[in-house]
């Protein structure tokens, strides 16, 4: 059986699962303040290209779902108005966003740990998600991996994570709205999240 194909192109208008980890399995976060400035960031340089539907962040690694917004492709020359076909990792704005990001985050840790050289894989992976059971599974397995990988006791009490954040109502940029659209109402979400899902009806959309 051939192996997940990670470096798909990410494309205007479409769910992706976003996935990256510390170079050498290093930890990309030391202090609350380090995932703090990442989520910054993250605001900074993703919100213009995506939405955020999930997330995870985690000690040496982290879990996006996103929804890649319209844009235009710009070539390395400037030129717009490129088709979908044509879009390539030099002009693909979203790709370029994600670097954007690590290349900002790898250099604050670099100093912070007194370090040197890339802090994340290369590249980061990413898997397209196409149906709405898929992305109900999907925040399931996001919101329960600090549980998972024991690095706390019940993921809902878990800092990091999205999982709270989706059912306050504080104005957010996060789709919070959506999310619980997908899981018909806020007791369907918490109750969902109760379950111990089927890994293998999303096998071909976890990275690990």
């Amino acid at each position: 059986m051939p192996g997940k194909n990670y470096r798909i192109p990410i494309l205007p208008d479409r769910f992706y699962h976003i996935w990256n980890r510390g170079n050498n399995r290093e930890n990309l976060f030391y202090t609350a303040a380090n995932y703090e400035y990442f989520l910054r960031l993250y605001a900074e340089y993703l919100d213009p290209h995506a939405e955020t539907y999930a997330y995870c962040l985690l000690p040496n690694h982290f879990h996006l779902l996103i929804r890649t917004k319209s844009f235009l492709p710009v070539s390395p020359t400037g030129e717009t108005g490129k088709s979908t076909g044509e879009i390539n990792k030099k002009s693909n704005p979203g790709s370029k966003a994600f670097q954007r990001l690590f290349t900002a985050y790898s250099q604050a840790i670099n100093i912070q740990q007194k370090r040197s050289g890339s802090l994340f894989m290369k590249p980061f992976k990413r898997l397209e998600v196409s149906t709405v059971q898929q992305l109900v599974n999907l925040v399931h397995y996001i919101h329960t991996n600090p549980q998972k990988h024991g690095i706390c006791d019940d993921f809902r009490h878990y800092t990091w994570s999205s999982y709270q954040r989706i059912m306050k109502s504080r104005p957010t940029k996060l789709q919070k709205e959506a999310v619980i659209e997908w899981f018909n109402n806020k007791d369907n979400y918490l109750d969902y999240h109760n379950r111990t899902i089927d890994l293998d009806e999303i096998k071909n959309l976890i990275i690990e």
